[in-house]
């Protein structure tokens, strides 16, 4: 076992959805974790045990009697710093419920003081059933992180809820989970994001946008998932996956991203407004293709779109804090970009300098983190995950202080 890795062990459960874990263990090792794998018996009738071995860079372990002296079912309990089921069965589930420790992974999971998450995959029938959600809520109640399952499409051919999580929303969990003593710090707390690009038509085929991608406001949903924030995603023309254990809300132009924010903003203590919103509109929108050829010069009248930082900030309540992002060019685009947000009222400010195109669509950014109570980071160059927890350092701080 390495002595300078962080150690995290994935239990594999006997579903179609155990290859998956393939993809799991890469995602891990590439963070650098130590990663062991330990599969339930018939999880091995779907992916071969010098598979895990190779793609873990450990043996795998299968049984209880493995081994029998070095006790592994309580040596990773005491060094893991987080034990993860990719894919959990209902069957597992069951058998956690009762207590059992009739195998490797049930065992280790009683016998550790580590963040335990579940990543359930079962078709959608099974998920729903009374019993699979009775036991959902007494393993939370327990102290598991067990993480709702995506919807999509089915080994049966069906479509619904039940969908093992994607590995990469699965792996950033899994590392927030195994860096930090309070994992689960966002638990209970309601929070609004919006991501992507808005888009303003001109005509049927045509429209005003921006160079948006929505990856910063999929990776702060991502975050706040996987600390246990219940999150709304509001997001505005990206075909980028859906966040595990979000709720979204499409939309298309600022209109409805503002009318949407008016609905959700109600119930939340967070709002994040990641997304690229129009400052242009057209005046008229044509309901046919306009033709080229008959608009040799053409002119399209602009205003001002609905200022939708302005409209939050507005109708805020005292308990509520808002979070801006300003995109700024030239020189001092950080500083200035917070300042600005900071003058319209925003609790936090992150400002990105997105000169000659940076940022955009890219899967790093470096920002700016300013508080209206003085407060200042400034992060360096990483994955725009890596900085949504920043920025979610940054509000749990700023909700602690009493702000």
């Amino acid at each position: 076992m390495s002595s300078t890795s962080t150690t995290v062990v994935v239990g594999v459960c006997g579903g179609i959805a155990a290859y998956k874990s393939c993809e799991l263990i890469r995602a891990l090792k590439a963070e650098h974790f130590d990663v062991h794998v330990i599969p339930t018996l018939n999880a091995l009738r779907f992916v071969g045990e010098a598979t895990l071995s190779a793609l873990s860079g450990n043996k795998v372990l299968t049984d209880v009697w493995q081994e029998a002296q070095d006790v592994h079912h309580i040596s990773l309990a005491q060094t893991a710093s987080a034990i993860v089921v990719y894919p959990a069965t209902a069957d597992f589930l069951a058998r956690l419920v009762e207590g059992r420790a009739n195998d490797l992974l049930t065992a280790t999971l009683l016998s550790t003081k580590a963040p335990k998450i579940l990543f359930p995959a079962m078709h959608t029938e099974m998920w729903l059933n009374e019993a699979t959600q009775k036991n959902v809520k007494t393993l939370r109640d327990r102290g598991y992180l067990v993480v709702i399952p995506e919807s999509g499409k089915l080994t049966s051919g069906d479509s619904g809820l039940g969908r093992l999580s994607d590995a990469e929303c699965a792996s950033a969990l899994i590392a927030h989970a195994s860096n930090n003593p309070e994992p689960f710090d966002l638990q209970g707390l309601k929070i609004v994001i919006t991501a992507g690009g808005t888009r303003e038509n001109i005509d049927p085929v045509r429209y005003i946008s921006n160079s948006s991608s929505g990856k910063q406001g999929f990776a702060l949903a991502t975050a706040a998932v996987a600390r246990g924030a219940e999150v709304t995603l509001i997001a505005a023309n990206t075909a980028l996956p859906i966040p595990s254990g979000v709720s979204l809300v499409r939309v298309t132009s600022a209109k409805e991203m503002l009318d949407a924010l008016m609905r959700h903003a109600k119930i939340a203590d967070v709002i994040i407004m990641a997304a690229a919103v129009s400052d242009f509109v057209p005046k008229v929108a044509s309901d046919e293709k306009i033709k080229k050829i008959e608009q040799q010069n053409l002119i399209i009248d602009l205003e001002l779109a609905p200022d939708i930082l302005s409209a939050l900030i507005e109708s805020k309540s005292e308990s509520q804090t808002i979070v801006g992002f300003a995109a700024e060019t030239g020189k001092d685009a950080h500083a200035r970009g917070a300042a600005k947000l900071l003058s319209k009222g925003c609790n936090i400010a992150v400002a990105n300098d997105v000169t000659d195109g940076a940022i955009f669509g890219e899967d790093e950014t470096e920002v700016l983190i300013q508080t209206d109570n003085g407060e200042l980071e400034s992060s360096a160059r990483h994955t725009k995950l890596h900085i949504s927890h920043q920025i979610l350092n940054s509000v749990r701080t700023y909700r602690m202080s009493g702000k």
